[in-house]
Protein backbone atom coordinates (compact mmCIF):
# COMPACT_ATOMS: atom_id res chain seq x y z
CA UNK A 1 0.00 0.00 0.00
CA UNK A 2 1.16 3.51 -0.92
CA UNK A 3 -0.23 6.99 -0.33
CA UNK A 4 0.30 9.76 -2.57
CA UNK A 5 -0.09 13.97 -1.60
CA UNK A 6 0.11 15.16 -4.62
CA UNK A 7 0.57 19.35 -3.60
CA UNK A 8 -1.44 21.64 -5.46
CA UNK A 9 1.97 23.43 -6.02
CA UNK A 10 3.39 20.62 -7.46
CA UNK A 11 -0.03 20.17 -9.60
CA UNK A 12 0.34 24.32 -11.04
CA UNK A 13 4.12 23.72 -11.32
CA UNK A 14 4.30 20.20 -13.18
CA UNK A 15 5.38 20.83 -16.66
CA UNK A 16 4.86 17.06 -17.85
CA UNK A 17 3.13 14.04 -16.41
CA UNK A 18 6.20 12.13 -15.76
CA UNK A 19 4.51 11.44 -12.29
CA UNK A 20 1.52 10.14 -13.84
CA UNK A 21 3.87 7.19 -15.95
CA UNK A 22 5.47 6.57 -12.34
CA UNK A 23 2.20 5.88 -10.72
CA UNK A 24 0.94 3.84 -14.06
CA UNK A 25 4.08 1.71 -13.40
CA UNK A 26 3.73 1.30 -9.80
CA UNK A 27 -0.16 0.46 -10.34
CA UNK A 28 0.74 -2.43 -12.38
CA UNK A 29 3.01 -3.61 -9.49
CA UNK A 30 0.61 -3.12 -6.57
CA UNK A 31 -2.38 -1.42 -7.55
CA UNK A 32 -2.99 -0.81 -3.64
CA UNK A 33 -2.26 2.86 -4.05
CA UNK A 34 -4.58 6.09 -2.85
CA UNK A 35 -3.98 9.68 -4.08
CA UNK A 36 -4.49 12.48 -1.42
CA UNK A 37 -4.42 15.76 -3.63
CA UNK A 38 -4.56 19.42 -2.72
CA UNK A 39 -5.35 22.35 -4.75
CA UNK A 40 -4.01 25.84 -2.78
CA UNK A 41 -3.19 27.52 -6.02
CA UNK A 42 -6.29 26.94 -7.60
CA UNK A 43 -8.21 27.87 -4.25
CA UNK A 44 -6.59 31.00 -4.46
CA UNK A 45 -7.60 31.89 -8.05
CA UNK A 46 -10.65 31.57 -7.29
CA UNK A 47 -10.88 33.35 -4.26
CA UNK A 48 -9.14 36.79 -5.96
CA UNK A 49 -12.04 35.74 -8.85
CA UNK A 50 -14.82 36.05 -5.56
CA UNK A 51 -12.74 39.31 -4.16
CA UNK A 52 -11.84 37.53 -1.64
CA UNK A 53 -8.25 37.42 0.19
CA UNK A 54 -6.23 34.59 1.21
CA UNK A 55 -5.49 34.39 4.96
CA UNK A 56 -3.10 31.82 6.65
CA UNK A 57 -2.86 31.10 10.59
CA UNK A 58 0.69 29.15 11.78
CA UNK A 59 0.43 27.46 7.75
CA UNK A 60 -2.78 26.46 7.94
CA UNK A 61 -5.52 28.47 6.08
CA UNK A 62 -8.66 30.26 7.64
CA UNK A 63 -11.91 28.89 6.35
CA UNK A 64 -14.86 31.29 6.91
CA UNK A 65 -18.47 29.71 5.49
CA UNK A 66 -17.94 31.83 1.79
CA UNK A 67 -14.45 30.60 1.56
CA UNK A 68 -15.58 26.93 2.42
CA UNK A 69 -17.61 26.53 -0.60
CA UNK A 70 -15.23 27.70 -2.55
CA UNK A 71 -13.04 25.62 -1.33
CA UNK A 72 -15.18 22.78 -1.31
CA UNK A 73 -16.17 23.82 -5.32
CA UNK A 74 -11.86 23.45 -6.22
CA UNK A 75 -10.99 20.61 -4.36
CA UNK A 76 -14.15 18.34 -4.70
CA UNK A 77 -14.82 19.61 -8.40
CA UNK A 78 -12.47 20.95 -10.57
CA UNK A 79 -9.26 19.67 -9.27
CA UNK A 80 -10.18 16.20 -8.61
CA UNK A 81 -12.19 15.90 -11.76
CA UNK A 82 -9.06 17.04 -13.34
CA UNK A 83 -7.07 14.42 -11.95
CA UNK A 84 -9.67 11.74 -12.54
CA UNK A 85 -9.66 12.16 -16.07
CA UNK A 86 -5.92 12.03 -16.52
CA UNK A 87 -5.69 8.86 -14.63
CA UNK A 88 -8.23 7.92 -16.92
CA UNK A 89 -6.33 8.68 -19.68
CA UNK A 90 -3.55 6.79 -18.71
CA UNK A 91 -5.94 3.95 -18.07
CA UNK A 92 -5.53 3.90 -14.75
CA UNK A 93 -9.30 3.23 -13.06
CA UNK A 94 -9.65 5.98 -10.63
CA UNK A 95 -12.40 6.88 -9.02
CA UNK A 96 -12.99 10.35 -7.05
CA UNK A 97 -14.40 10.51 -3.03
CA UNK A 98 -14.36 12.98 -0.69
CA UNK A 99 -13.96 13.01 2.74
CA UNK A 100 -17.37 13.39 3.17
CA UNK A 101 -18.07 10.37 1.30
CA UNK A 102 -18.99 7.08 3.24
CA UNK A 103 -18.10 9.33 6.41
CA UNK A 104 -14.31 8.84 5.25
CA UNK A 105 -13.26 11.10 7.70
CA UNK A 106 -14.76 11.66 11.27
CA UNK A 107 -13.35 15.26 11.90
CA UNK A 108 -13.86 17.98 14.82
CA UNK A 109 -12.61 21.91 14.62
CA UNK A 110 -8.72 22.16 14.32
CA UNK A 111 -6.90 25.20 15.86
CA UNK A 112 -3.94 26.42 14.79
CA UNK A 113 -0.86 25.30 16.31
CA UNK A 114 -0.72 28.53 18.80
CA UNK A 115 -4.68 28.36 20.08
CA UNK A 116 -6.17 30.69 17.19
CA UNK A 117 -9.70 29.70 15.74
CA UNK A 118 -9.57 28.92 11.82
CA UNK A 119 -13.08 28.96 10.91
CA UNK A 120 -14.32 25.90 9.23
CA UNK A 121 -11.29 24.01 8.93
CA UNK A 122 -11.06 20.51 10.59
CA UNK A 123 -8.42 17.39 11.75
CA UNK A 124 -9.44 13.76 11.31
CA UNK A 125 -10.05 12.01 14.43
CA UNK A 126 -10.52 8.87 12.53
CA UNK A 127 -10.24 7.08 9.40
CA UNK A 128 -13.41 5.10 8.52
CA UNK A 129 -11.93 2.38 6.10
CA UNK A 130 -14.73 0.88 4.20
CA UNK A 131 -15.38 3.08 1.74
CA UNK A 132 -11.46 3.54 0.23
CA UNK A 133 -11.03 -0.86 1.23
CA UNK A 134 -14.08 -1.19 -1.02
CA UNK A 135 -12.61 1.15 -4.30
CA UNK A 136 -9.33 -0.85 -3.81
CA UNK A 137 -10.12 -4.44 -3.66
CA UNK A 138 -11.96 -3.88 -6.92
CA UNK A 139 -9.05 -2.76 -8.05
CA UNK A 140 -10.07 1.02 -8.46
CA UNK A 141 -7.15 3.48 -7.71
CA UNK A 142 -9.16 6.07 -5.21
CA UNK A 143 -8.23 9.74 -5.71
CA UNK A 144 -9.13 11.56 -2.36
CA UNK A 145 -9.88 15.08 -1.82
CA UNK A 146 -9.68 16.18 1.87
CA UNK A 147 -12.70 18.14 2.11
CA UNK A 148 -15.12 16.60 4.77
CA UNK A 149 -18.44 17.33 7.49
CA UNK A 150 -18.92 16.19 10.96
CA UNK A 151 -21.85 14.65 11.96
CA UNK A 152 -24.15 17.19 12.03
CA UNK A 153 -23.70 18.12 8.43
CA UNK A 154 -21.52 20.79 8.44
CA UNK A 155 -18.26 21.61 5.95
CA UNK A 156 -15.07 21.22 7.16
CA UNK A 157 -11.87 22.06 5.38
CA UNK A 158 -9.00 19.68 6.41
CA UNK A 159 -5.63 20.41 5.56
CA UNK A 160 -4.73 17.46 2.51
CA UNK A 161 -1.44 16.62 4.14
CA UNK A 162 -2.53 15.69 7.20
CA UNK A 163 -5.92 13.95 5.70
CA UNK A 164 -2.78 11.98 3.85
CA UNK A 165 -1.00 11.45 6.90
CA UNK A 166 -4.32 10.06 8.40
CA UNK A 167 -4.68 7.40 5.69
CA UNK A 168 -1.31 6.59 5.68
CA UNK A 169 -1.54 5.26 9.37
CA UNK A 170 -4.63 4.07 8.71
CA UNK A 171 -3.27 1.41 6.07
CA UNK A 172 -0.60 0.95 7.82
CA UNK A 173 1.43 2.21 4.45
CA UNK A 174 4.95 0.49 3.37
CA UNK A 175 5.19 4.46 2.46
CA UNK A 176 3.60 7.89 2.42
CA UNK A 177 4.75 9.79 -0.38
CA UNK A 178 4.12 14.08 -0.12
CA UNK A 179 4.67 15.60 -3.38
CA UNK A 180 5.09 19.17 -2.92
CA UNK A 181 6.96 22.50 -4.21
CA UNK A 182 10.23 22.18 -2.14
CA UNK A 183 13.00 19.60 -2.92
CA UNK A 184 12.30 18.31 0.92
CA UNK A 185 12.84 19.39 4.62
CA UNK A 186 15.16 21.90 5.35
CA UNK A 187 16.82 21.82 8.98
CA UNK A 188 16.87 26.17 8.08
CA UNK A 189 14.24 26.95 5.22
CA UNK A 190 15.75 28.21 2.33
CA UNK A 191 19.24 27.33 3.31
CA UNK A 192 19.74 24.53 0.18
CA UNK A 193 22.51 22.91 2.51
CA UNK A 194 20.27 22.15 5.53
CA UNK A 195 18.08 20.00 3.25
CA UNK A 196 18.25 16.58 4.77
CA UNK A 197 18.26 13.54 3.22
CA UNK A 198 17.02 11.29 6.32
CA UNK A 199 15.54 12.18 9.16
CA UNK A 200 13.13 10.67 12.23
CA UNK A 201 9.92 11.62 14.23
CA UNK A 202 11.45 12.15 17.02
CA UNK A 203 14.08 14.51 15.44
CA UNK A 204 11.08 16.57 13.29
CA UNK A 205 9.17 16.63 16.63
CA UNK A 206 12.67 18.61 17.90
CA UNK A 207 12.25 20.77 14.65
CA UNK A 208 8.73 21.37 14.75
CA UNK A 209 8.49 24.66 16.45
CA UNK A 210 11.67 26.12 14.62
CA UNK A 211 10.02 25.42 11.07
CA UNK A 212 8.63 28.47 8.49
CA UNK A 213 5.02 28.01 8.85
CA UNK A 214 4.19 26.46 5.20
CA UNK A 215 6.27 23.45 6.43
CA UNK A 216 4.47 22.51 9.84
CA UNK A 217 1.21 20.73 8.22
CA UNK A 218 3.62 18.54 6.38
CA UNK A 219 5.67 17.98 8.76
CA UNK A 220 2.90 17.36 11.23
CA UNK A 221 0.83 15.20 8.38
CA UNK A 222 4.77 12.80 8.20
CA UNK A 223 4.55 12.41 12.15
CA UNK A 224 0.97 11.34 12.19
CA UNK A 225 1.72 8.99 9.46
CA UNK A 226 4.59 7.27 11.13
CA UNK A 227 2.84 7.05 14.61
CA UNK A 228 -0.36 6.02 13.48
CA UNK A 229 1.21 2.89 11.37
CA UNK A 230 2.96 3.40 8.35
CA UNK A 231 5.94 2.33 7.55
CA UNK A 232 7.73 5.04 6.62
CA UNK A 233 7.37 8.56 4.61
CA UNK A 234 9.02 10.68 1.74
CA UNK A 235 8.80 14.48 1.20
CA UNK A 236 9.83 15.07 -2.62
CA UNK A 237 9.62 17.49 -4.97
CA UNK A 238 6.38 17.25 -6.90
CA UNK A 239 7.74 19.88 -9.52
CA UNK A 240 10.16 17.59 -10.97
CA UNK A 241 8.74 15.03 -12.47
CA UNK A 242 11.59 12.51 -12.42
CA UNK A 243 11.37 12.46 -8.66
CA UNK A 244 8.57 10.35 -8.15
CA UNK A 245 9.86 7.72 -10.80
CA UNK A 246 13.17 7.59 -9.17
CA UNK A 247 11.36 6.92 -5.33
CA UNK A 248 9.14 4.32 -6.77
CA UNK A 249 11.95 2.52 -7.69
CA UNK A 250 14.12 2.67 -5.10
CA UNK A 251 16.35 5.47 -5.49
CA UNK A 252 17.34 8.45 -2.82
CA UNK A 253 15.62 11.33 -3.66
CA UNK A 254 14.03 14.50 -1.08
CA UNK A 255 14.19 13.60 2.64
CA UNK A 256 13.16 9.80 3.41
CA UNK A 257 11.30 10.05 7.24
CA UNK A 258 11.53 6.55 9.48
CA UNK A 259 10.73 5.31 12.85
CA UNK A 260 12.94 6.51 15.93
Amino acid sequence: MIVIKLGGNALAASSNNDWIDAIQGAFKDDPRIIIVHGGGPQIDEELAIHGQSKVVIDGYRVTDSKAFEIVEMVLAGRVQQSLVRTLRGAKIPAVGVSGSDGALFDVTKKFSPSGKDLGQVGEVIRVNKDVLEALLDRGFLPVVSSVSSDENGLGFNVNADLAAGALAGAFHAKRAIFMTDVPGIYRNFPDEDSLMAKTSVSELRQMLPSLASGMIPKVEAVITALELGAECASVIDGRDGKALSTLLAGGAVGTEVVHG
